[in-house]
């Protein structure tokens, strides 16, 4: 595969990872009724490991992997599915979903400078406007859905959230930086497996099962889905992204996070529009394009070849 292809399948597999996200907080909103957070934490990452598990053989990919690497592997386990997942758990109980998405915009702010630190990558003029661009962006669809201003008295889910938001962009560089020798599916399947495991005592704690018999049918769908598209394709295409494109570059798609759970919102739980949020859609969009500015004009020129 040419580089340019490589570049366009890698962004394409980043914004399939922060579709599938964004569209997640629908679907825990339908199931959560019934069911605690860490409960659900542990049936999503549960079905996700299954779902990755029956890839691998069915790809016929080899499970065994060098003890040289299993440490780098237990320790994204950790950062990227345990921590990760029990902090915003533990965040949503305190805060209210609407105030996650302008914080979720921390993220590659934490990412963009941990990748001059440590991966020697470049901050120029035009990656700062984008990033500058797609927060306003974020600022303007939350605020729109929440029908409020931006509350900046702190509470102890905001500052989980904000540790959540460093400890994702650590786990990114992380990813890309330990360079693991196995295909993003091998090791996106032992994180989902080392995250189910450590999570697992939770549901014992909360005796989350007896609640499973009272899921109807469409939350049962909601909790598939969590489990197969977000917690298994997602991570494992984020991965896949992660191996061709710049650490910070792949981190700006998270600004599309609002955007999906904002079309979600509308299309499945019928949510009003507001040309604020509309606005804010658009200038995220563009922010995302200026910092990954070198794929339009490359795209541009692939099509007009094509035709």
């Amino acid at each position: 595969m040419t580089p340019f292809k490589s570049k366009v399948t890698a962004s394409l597999y980043a914004t399939m990872s922060i579709s599938f996200w964004g569209v997640s907080f629908v679907s825990t909103k339908a199931v959560l009724g019934k069911l605690d957070p860490y409960t659900l934490l542990v049936l999503r990452f549960g079905i996700g490991a299954l779902f990755l598990f029956t890839l691998l053989l069915m790809k016929r990919y080899r499970l065994s992997i060098s003890l040289k690497y299993l440490p780098h592997i237990i320790v994204l386990g950790i950062l990227g599915v345990f921590v990760h997942q029990i902090l915003q758990a533990t965040a949503l109980l305190m805060i209210d979903a609407s105030s996650t998405g302008w914080l979720v915009s921390l993220s590659p702010i934490f990412t963009v400078i941990l990748s001059m630190i440590f991966l020697h990558e470049r901050m120029t003029f035009a990656r700062a406007i984008g990033m500058i661009l797609a927060i306003v962006g974020v600022v303007l669809i939350t605020t729109a859905r929440s029908g409020q201003s931006l509350q900046f008295t702190f509470n102890l889910g905001f500052i989980l959230m904000i540790i959540s938001t460093l400890n994702w962009a650590i786990y990114s560089i992380l990813l890309k930086r330990l360079q693991i020798p196995y295909p993003a599916l091998v090791v996106t399947f032992y994180m989902s497996l080392i995250g189910f495991t450590l999570i697992t005592p939770f549901i014992i704690r909360n005796k989350g099962w007896l609640s499973l018999n009272l899921l109807t049918y469409s939350e049962w769908a909601h909790l598939l889905f969590l489990g197969v598209f977000v917690s298994g394709i997602a991570y494992w295409y984020w991965g896949k992204s992660l191996e061709v494109l710049e650490a910070s570059k792949v981190s700006m798609f998270l600004y599309l996070e609002p955007l999906t759970t904002l079309l979600a919102a509308i299309t499945l739980l019928h949510e009003q529009v507001f040309v604020k949020s509309i606005a804010g859609g658009i200038i995220i969009i563009l922010g995302v394009i200026i910092v990954n500015g070198q794929i339009m004009p490359m795209l541009y020129r692939f099509f007009i070849k094509k035709a």
